[in-house]
């Protein structure tokens, strides 16, 4: 049982969840993320179909970066909407969600309060196993993981991920300042990519196991950057090679619902497409 519920925090400001509907957004929606890099999430959430808020007062939206752990993002009083012509749709919006406005669904009108500001981009909810629900009840309760302090780094993402060695190694070691990069990392199993940045040699590998990407690439740093792959341990003996010049970054998110041998075919494909068997790369199978 969780010790704090996202329910807890929306009672201790004064809102009741019987009135609030919860929106996660997943940076790995294509749509999304155009509207996220063009900084247009607020617009972005306003448009929706026409009963979408039907016995809401509150909108709260978070982002996920992966698995199913999300980030509050922010917290809007909703004050009515109108139909989604073209003429209503906001400056700037991305194509691919601007050409949506057609009158068929609708833009509503969402004011910013300031509840949450104190949590806004530090509070990390558990959205549950049921990921493909992206907006929900707010009385559905859903576990805090972690409040990100002053100090701590904020995690950008999996896109976003490239570690050389020595970078890896501080957020492997440092669990405090790291604390929501370990939450995210630990959430999915992913296909990853090493790459030697002097030499262009290169290693496909995935995770399996129960600490996922974070689990995985905890062995590379506590084995000097080998991981204990033979390709690996052969390349790192040769003359000139350093696990200094290692970098590391995410090739695809996985779910920790899939099985071994759906994550050992993603993890092929990537191998063939990379070229990363030998002799070109440093995968010996």
């Amino acid at each position: 049982m969780a010790i704090l519920n996202f329910s807890d925090v929306l009672k201790k400001v004064g809102l009741d969840p019987k009135e609030v509907k919860l929106i996660r957004h997943a940076l790995s929606d294509k749509r999304f993320r155009e509207c996220y890099k063009a900084g247009m999430v607020h617009e972005y959430t306003q448009h929706q179909k026409a009963g979408f808020s039907k016995g809401y007062s509150y909108w709260i939206t978070f982002i996920s970066d992966g698995g199913t752990y999300a980030r509050l993002h922010s917290c809007c009083r909703v004050n009515g909407f109108v139909a989604d012509i073209p003429d209503v749709c906001p400056a700037g919006l991305p194509d691919c969600e601007a050409k949506k406005y057609r009158g068929e669904s609708a833009f509503f009108d969402l004011e910013p309060v300031d509840l949450l500001k104190d949590y806004e981009g530090k509070l990390v909810i558990d959205w549950g196993g049921s990921a493909r629900m992206w907006h929900q009840k707010a009385t559905t309760e859903k576990p805090i993981v972690a409040i990100e302090s002053r100090n701590q780094k904020p995690f950008a993402g999996f896109e976003q991920l490239i570690l050389s060695f020595d970078d890896l190694k501080e957020v492997i070691e440092n669990d405090t300042d790291y604390e929501l990069w370990h939450a995210a990392m630990s959430s999915v199993n992913a296909v990853y990519l090493i790459v030697d940045t002097r030499t262009g040699n290169r290693y496909v590998g995935s995770t399996y196991g129960y600490d996922g990407l974070l689990g995985r690439w905890s062995v590379y740093v506590s084995t000097g950057g080998h991981g204990n792959n033979k390709g690996m341990i052969s390349h790192l003996k040769s003359a000139n090679h350093s696990c200094h010049d290692l970098q590391f970054s995410v090739l695809q998110v996985l779910s920790k619902s899939l099985s071994d041998h759906q994550i050992i075919d993603a993890e092929t494909l990537w191998k063939k497409k990379l070229l990363t068997c030998e002799p070109f790369g440093m995968n010996h199978n």
